[in-house]
């Protein structure tokens, strides 16, 4: 299918512009092709609930681009991202495909879901993207300039099995649905939240937002 008759196409493009990206056709067909590769993967393995195609656009193309330029602002250039929990590679893949400056490395512990992100890696042809097979926890410390994660664990555990991989200076950035005051509420005195940035998803009525947090 052609990227003229795909519909998964329009629809990407139109959320694209509705997020005020600047047009990159080669990264959104690398993100079809994403999609495509996970689709196929799904049906022997169970990377992602959602099945529906142009759902898939919506509810994990455009949720994690929708962090694009909340990351531009405040990120270097040369930055270094942690994804930590990564699944199939949300955010992690859809951020190298668009910030081929980036160093990203998706975490996850389940070993089928970083290899299928190591096969997205290379057949979408993104040296900046890499995969670690492990708990975040065993693997040495990163010097991330971000750690991201998306419904990944509690803000406490996610900070605290995270602290050692943040660069001086680094920041944590955790993707979430509704603000989460309980779990910022359970934040020891030691984590800052010094930013919850709602987020508007083109295509979701559901709420979302980015609760930045630093080292106090």
């Amino acid at each position: 299918m052609s990227a003229e008759t795909d519909p998964r196409a329009a629809l990407l493009d139109a959320g694209w512009q509705a997020l005020g990206l600047a047009p990159d056709p080669a990264a959104q067909a690398r993100l079809l092709a994403y999609l495509d590769l996970l689709q196929k993967w799904n049906r022997a393995y169970n990377l992602s609930a959602v099945r529906d195609p142009m759902a898939m656009v919506s509810q994990h193309l455009l949720d994690c681009l929708a962090v694009l330029p909340p990351l531009d602002r405040r990120l270097p250039a040369a930055a270094r991202v942690l994804d930590v929990g990564s699944g199939a590679g949300l955010p992690g893949v859809v951020l190298a495909a668009l910030r081929p400056g980036w160093q990203i490395t998706c975490v996850d512990a389940v070993g089928k879901k970083a290899g299928f992100v190591r096969q997205v890696a290379l057949e979408l042809a993104l040296p900046n993207l890499r995969a670690e097979h492990a708990r975040v926890e065993q693997l040495p410390p990163w010097g991330a300039d971000a750690v991201v994660s998306r419904a990944f664990a509690s803000l406490a555990d996610f900070c605290a099995g995270t602290a050692a991989h943040l660069a001086p200076g680094g920041c944590w950035v955790a993707m979430k649905g509704r603000v989460p005051e309980d779990e910022i509420a359970a934040l020891p005195p030691s984590v800052e939240v010094f930013h919850v940035e709602p987020l508007q998803v083109p295509g979701l009525a559901a709420q979302r937002c980015l609760v930045w947090m630093r080292p106090r």
